[in-house]
């Protein structure tokens, strides 16, 4: 299991990082700097400088720029593989893993947030609750999916100064046992 594979995807931004670098084969860290702007810049070097010290992304060229060299980045594994790898482990331990990085992802977002900022009062910026549901494992499946094709708009909108970037996570929990 890639553990730091794991970390990465479950970190907002660097997952967002580590697909582009996936999908585009080869890039810039202006380019980055273009497609996540609102990312302050050593924010930027550091999360870059975190994954190539964990292996998952390397540096395939520089290019010098006046008095500064580019750096352009590239993966350094087969992401499609690392994937199904984590996916084809069932272990307990694995998913715990898994499931352990996605949550502690998300309470990194929520102390990142409230280092900075005061609870609203008004307005709407971020909440979770819990509602039980008695459903099959079929029917849970198919709320996911509806969850999921309702979402799909929202997660194709562009990300700009008056649009924040907010995940949307969604545990089912196993059967309880009584």
């Amino acid at each position: 299991m890639n553990q730091k594979l794991i970390e990465c995807l479950a970190h907002s931004v660097k997952g967002k990082l580590l697909r582009t670098i996936a999908e585009q084969e080869r890039v810039t860290t202006k380019e980055l700097a273009q497609i996540i702007s609102i990312l302050p810049q050593a924010s930027l070097y550091r999360y870059l400088k975190k994954m190539v010290d964990a292996g998952l992304i390397k540096v395939v060229e520089e290019n010098q720029i006046r008095n500064v060299k580019e750096k352009v980045y590239g993966m350094a594994i087969d992401l499609d593989t690392e994937l199904k790898k984590i996916a084809e482990d069932t272990s307990g331990a694995t998913f715990l893993a898994q499931f352990q990085n996605f949550t502690n992802g998300i309470m990194d977002e929520f102390q990142t947030y409230l280092k900075d900022n005061e609870i609203p009062t008004n307005g709407f910026a971020f909440g979770f609750g819990m509602l039980p549901i008695h459903v099959t494992n079929k029917e849970a499946w198919e709320l996911y999916q509806k969850i999921e094709e309702l979402l799909q708009p929202y997660h194709n909108n562009p990300l700009t100064h008056d649009r924040e970037l907010r995940n949307f996570a969604m545990i089912f929990t196993p059967p309880a046992t009584e």
